[in-house]
C-alpha cells in the first residue's frame, strides 16, 4: 500500500482550477496594482503561478496589508479568534471591493 501524500496543494483539484477560457497566465494589470498599508485585499490563488502562493486554507479570505517584503505583501487575516500573518505575491491577491 502506498501512503497518501500530504503536499502543499493536496485536495485542491476543484479549489485551484481555472475555467477553460481563463487558462494560462494572467494579464499584467493584476501585478501592477500597488497596495498601500491598511488596504483590504482578497486572497485569490492563481494556480498557474506556484511561487509565492499562500496556503489553500486562506483562498477567498479577506485580509489587510501590513507591509511589503521584496515583491510580496504581508497580509493580516483573522481566522476564528486568531490573527494570522501571510506572505503572498501580488499574483495571488486582488483588491477587496466590499
Amino acid at each position: 500500500m502506498v501512503k497518501h501524500s500530504r503536499g502543499y496543494r493536496t485536495r485542491t483539484r476543484a479549489l485551484l482550477r481555472k475555467r477553460p477560457r481563463e487558462r494560462g497566465l494572467q494579464g499584467l494589470s493584476r501585478l501592477l496594482i500597488n497596495y498601500e498599508v491598511g488596504e483590504k485585499v482578497v486572497i485569490d490563488i492563481n494556480p498557474s503561478v506556484v511561487k509565492g502562493q499562500p496556503h489553500k486554507r486562506f483562498h477567498g479570505k479577506v485580509g489587510t496589508i501590513v507591509g511589503k517584503r521584496g515583491r510580496a505583501y504581508v497580509i493580516k487575516i483573522v481566522v476564528g479568534s486568531k490573527e494570522k500573518t501571510i506572505i503572498s505575491r501580488p499574483e495571488h491577491i486582488k483588491p477587496f471591493l466590499g
